[in-house]
């Protein structure tokens, strides 16, 4: 059974820095994503990784704060965040093997989620 663990989360200032961490089970996968949902709102993209190339992506209001990146050795994706702000605030859930767009929701795979508040 594969299984996705996120751990990292936890409560910063606005202007701080975080580094989320996705380990999987099994395997690394050739996507991995981050998404995350902030309270009374839908989940949202926030960015993926390839394993070619390697190539990624963002959604508008993370780029230039957050990097993701991969250790295929280790099976685990990571996303540096910093200049964190309070609209960051949300649940923070990895994902693997996307069925569609690379940004949408139609992962096969996903974790629990981890926590991130950025407080003012």
């Amino acid at each position: 059974q594969v299984q996705l663990v996120e751990s990292g989360g936890g409560l910063v200032q606005t202007g701080g820095s975080l580094r989320l961490s996705c380990i999987t089970s099994i395997r690394t996968f050739s996507t991995m994503g981050w998404f995350r949902q902030a309270p009374g709102k839908e989940r949202e993209f926030v960015a993926a990784i390839a394993w070619s190339a390697p190539s990624t992506y963002y959604r508008d209001s993370v780029k230039g704060r957050f990097t993701i990146s991969r250790d295929n050795a280790e099976n685990t994706v990571y996303m540096q965040m910093n200049s964190l702000k309070p609209e960051d605030t949300a649940v923070y859930y990895c994902a693997a093997d996307p069925r569609g767009p690379i940004a949408g929701s139609g992962y096969k795979y996903w974790g629990q989620g981890t926590q991130v508040t950025v407080s003012s």
